[in-house]
């Protein structure tokens, strides 16, 4: 089985002195940061849960915020994952134990749920015809936010801390720290593959059609493998090697047409990754709040648009845009 494999140390020590471009555009969505952000799918729109607002809507081509919503009137919990459906008509926001369905267009609550244990991520399938839920409970539940009830659980040994949907709501991965990284029959409730990494798993994605999965373990490395056949189509290691601790990611998209990555990390730079080579194409740093002090900023969430920009919400309180200079 041949595979293409990148040891992101050595390329990070190779683009370290190249000047990132800035940004096309900035908006501002928090003075004093994030807890947690969504992008949808086009990069139109974006939910974000911040110190001073509980979670908010914002339109991202003019910058407006559309909505505030709040979980309690009589209690302030940060929202701590959130997610929109592919057609954009509803989102879900997650505390630790609630959940709460919102109409993107009329901003109303639409269903209110207590959780069945601590969540740790969601996502939301089309028309909000359910919602995977990450739990502390060793679990990845599918539940039904229309009407309440667990569908089907699926079993990891240890916290499942990362979960997503296909565009259809037909497959689904899970990440854990059990060390494996599954990828599901949402219909069915059934295992098709299960990839086993070195360390926890803090991250998954999987690609629009279903086809492609990415996991990535705490400084092991990020595998990019087919979810029906469980074949490895390329990895990036991210182990410790000039970098003291390694690298993490903390966000990442497929592109629809499966030939691109879109990936952020917790030190400021999004990147954009070919999976035909497993080669880094573009990379960006987001910018600091305040440029003389030692804060940094997590990229929390990243997206492709139609207008071919790439977009990145990081944890400073900022969406930043930003475009592929030619070669």
């Amino acid at each position: 089985m041949f595979y293409r494999t990148l040891a992101l140390s050595a390329l990070l020590s190779l683009g370290a002195c190249q000047k990132s471009p800035p940004p096309q555009q900035s908006t501002e969505v928090a003075v004093q940061g994030l807890h947690a952000a969504a992008l949808n799918d086009e990069g139109t729109f974006a939910v974000i849960s911040s110190i001073n607002h509980q979670s908010s809507l914002w339109r991202i081509e003019d910058g407006e915020r559309l909505f505030n919503w709040q979980h309690s009137d009589n209690e302030f919990m940060s929202v701590i994952a959130a997610d929109f459906d592919p057609q954009k008509r509803f989102v879900l926001t997650a505390e630790p134990n609630t959940l709460v369905l919102w109409d993107v267009q009329s901003g109303k609550g639409e269903r209110f749920w207590t959780a069945p244990g601590e969540v740790l991520d969601v996502a939301l399938a089309p028309n909000a015809g359910f919602a995977l839920l990450g739990m502390d409970t060793h679990q990845a539940i599918i539940f039904d936010v229309q009407r309440g009830g667990i569908l089907h659980s699926l079993n990891h040994s240890n916290r499942v801390r990362s979960v997503d949907l296909s565009a259809d709501g037909t497959r689904a991965v899970s990440g854990s720290e059990d060390y494996t990284a599954m990828c599901w029959n949402t219909r069915k409730g059934q295992a098709l593959q299960k990839y086993q990494h070195q360390d926890d798993v803090q991250l998954v994605r999987i690609s629009a059609d279903g086809s492609l999965v990415l996991s990535v373990s705490k400084y092991d490395k990020a595998v990019v493998w087919q979810c029906e056949t469980g074949e490895v189509v390329g990895e990036i290691a991210l182990e410790a090697q000039r970098i003291k601790r390694g690298v993490r990611f903390t966000a990442a998209r497929f592109s629809n047409d499966n030939r691109h990555l879109l990936t952020g990390r917790p030190d400021q730079w999004l990147e954009l990754w070919s999976l035909d080579t497993m080669k880094v194409l573009a990379r960006w740093q987001v910018p600091k709040r305040e440029k003389w002090k030692p804060t940094g900023a997590a990229i929390l969430d990243v997206t492709f648009t139609e207008s071919g920009d790439y977009l990145a919400v990081a944890s400073n309180g900022f969406i930043h845009r930003f475009r592929k200079e030619p070669n």
